[in-house]
């Protein structure tokens, strides 16, 4: 099988990795996704949280 590339999540804030399809880590960056660009990403997984 062919080995997938690693994507981060399209927030751009946001320094998470998502899998498969999707596009966006969480619920979190997917609402803020469709808002104003944010400062800090709040989704709350480790690779974000240690960016604080």
């Amino acid at each position: 099988m062919a080995e997938q590339e690693a994507k981060t999540c399209a927030h751009e804030p946001c320094l998470c990795t998502v899998a498969g399809n999707d596009k966006y880590c969480s619920d979190a960056c997917r609402d803020a996704g469709s808002r104003e660009v944010e400062i800090a990403c709040q989704c709350q997984h480790p690779a974000c949280l240690d960016s604080v």
